[in-house]
């Protein structure tokens, strides 16, 4: 140690100066390092410089994004998708001859392929949404068909679970409307099976060779879309407590906050009425003036109230001139759909526990020639009456729906 301190301290660099005096725990000392032997043993064994590098290196490689499972995506509300659909492919047919012993000439006994399955949209009344419907589905292929004139087996059919009111869309053309539970749609068609040398067989070909490969499955881009189907659909404007009032009539639990678009996704809840009748409801999430020109949430929601039989216009009482606010949702509604707007309806006046909405109401009330229900989801007040004015507009629902020899909507 003693010839290493009598360097000069201008002619050691820095890190040489550190190594040689001992300050990184990885690097043995200066007597050690200057020793020959200890020179030699490094040249014949590269551990120690395995070693440092090895505690040193603190560099990990960037984790990959993982794609999300069919369960994580369940999580999620989708109610449009883009599926890419491939039928199965038909098996191929087989050309072979019957053999057995002192028949020498048994003729052909290639059997057909098996059809390839289909894809198929099935309606499922447990799905809620498309968030479980995957981009790309390929249906499963036909067995080829064997010896002794046996034929391959059929592909099964693969069923996709789609929600009711699933529209199907190819090229912007409505090909299928699925709004009942159980209904299906054939979305891609099997391929057929080939055919074996059996068929082949003529009075003038006695030993055909022929046989013919599976047809390949139809392949198909069809566009999905949901609009939710419900009795009921709540319509208004952000902050209307449109969320704060399907908790208030049902079991369900969407989001409620104070700031605006809290709810962005449609929440459907059950209420219960005597005689086991049920009635759904939609949380549709807020309008807002040029809703119509796909402003704001625009046409991703709007086309969810098309389905609804009936609606329940949600008015804010507390904001100043509350029937502009019905106006402009009437209007936004006509401009989405002409007649969308004069389907039957309920007029509801919100947040009646607030001293200016008591203040408005006369003057909304005065207005308007249909009643208005004035109640206060926070409270609970005046619920009464809009569960029995809910149930009569379902009752008319199912009157005229029985005229015109139609099933109602079941839940």
């Amino acid at each position: 140690m003693g010839r290493v301190s009598m360097l000069p301290s201008r002619l050691v660099p820095t890190l040489t100066r550190a190594i040689l005096e001992g300050k990184w725990p990885w690097i043995p000392a200066a007597d050690t390092l200057l020793d020959p032997c200890y020179l030699f043993q490094q040249q014949t064994s590269p551990r120690p410089l395995f070693l440092s590098c090895a505690q040193c290196s603190n560099h990990q490689e960037p984790k990959q994004k993982r794609n999300l499972s069919e369960k994580k995506l369940k999580r999620y509300f989708v109610d449009h998708r883009r599926v890419f659909v491939t039928g199965g492919n038909g098996g191929n047919g087989m050309s072979c001859f019957h053999s057995e012993p002192r028949k020498e000439y048994g003729g052909p006994d290639g059997g057909d392929g098996g059809d390839g399955g289909h894809v198929i949209l099935k309606v499922d009344k447990h799905v809620r949404s498309l968030s479980s419907v995957l981009s790309v589905y390929r249906g499963f292929d036909g067995e080829p068909g064997g010896s002794k004139n046996c034929y391959g087996r059929n592909g099964d059919c693969l069923y996709i679970r789609v929600p009711p009111g699933t529209l199907v869309k190819e090229e912007n053309e409505i090909v299928a409307d699925l709004s009942q539970p159980g209904d299906e749609y054939i979305a891609a068609l099997g391929g057929a099976g080939g055919k074996g040398n059996r068929f082949f067989l003529t009075n003038d070909n006695r030993a055909p060779l022929t046989c013919t490969p599976g047809q390949r499955g139809q392949e198909r881009v069809l566009y999905l879309e949901l609009k939710t189907m419900a009795h009921a659909g709540m319509v208004g404007f952000p902050n209307a407590g449109k969320s704060s009032l399907l908790r208030a009539i049902s079991n369900a639990k969407p989001a409620v906050a104070s700031y605006p678009f809290t709810t962005l996704n449609p929440h459907v809840g059950i209420v219960h009425y005597e005689g086991y009748e049920q009635v759904a409801v939609a949380d549709i999430p807020g309008i807002i003036r040029g809703a119509h020109q796909n402003r704001g949430l625009g046409f991703a929601f709007l086309r969810h109230i098309e389905r609804c039989r009936f609606l329940l216009f949600v008015v804010d009482l507390s904001i100043a001139e509350p029937w502009t606010q019905l106006e402009d949702l009437k209007y936004e509604l006509e401009k989405y759909e002409e007649g969308l707007s004069e389907r039957p309806h309920a007029i509801i006046g919100n947040k009646i526990d607030l001293p200016q909405s008591k203040v408005n109401f006369p003057q909304l009330q005065a207005r308007l020639e249909q009643k208005v229900i004035p109640l206060s989801a926070l409270t609970g007040e005046n619920l009464e009456e809009l569960l029995l004015h809910l149930k009569e507009l379902y009752d008319d629902y199912v009157e005229t729906e029985g005229k015109q020899g139609r099933e109602p909507l079941n839940w």
